[in-house]
């Protein structure tokens, strides 16, 4: 078979072939799942959820980072999960939630502040 193609204004004439069968290729394997998630037995669970402690009533930084912005204030009521802190790590932004409801007791630093790991930066009441 005869094609005429014509590019940037040249006509060109091509013989083409046409190949009955093409060539049959077997399946891909199913992927092998490799991520098993683990499961805590319900006492566990109860347990932990059981506990209220002083640690319910802190925000702490969960990593090294620098305090980007603070969106609480001293007396301010809070939700459960709602934004405190947004802190810069490696670049990337990272939301530090609420752990409990309540008013905010006291906030211990202020945009721009470097934080470490586990330091203590918003309490409620």
């Amino acid at each position: 078979m005869k094609l005429r193609i014509t590019i940037d204004g040249k006509t060109y004439e091509a013989d083409v072939e046409i190949l009955e069968s093409a060539p049959e290729y077997p399946p891909y394997p199913p992927a092998q799942q490799t991520f098993v998630p683990a499961t805590l037995p319900e006492a566990q669970i109860s347990a932990q959820s059981a506990e209220v402690g002083e640690n319910e009533k802190e925000c702490r930084s969960p990593v090294t980072g620098m305090v980007i912005k603070v969106n609480v204030e001293r007396g301010q009521s809070v939700e459960v999960n709602e934004v405190v802190i947004v802190l810069e790590s490696m670049k990337m932004e990272m939301q530090v939630t609420a752990p409990c409801g309540g008013v905010v007791k006291d906030v211990l630093v202020s945009p721009g502040t470097a934080v470490k790991a586990n330091q203590l930066m918003v309490e409620f009441e």
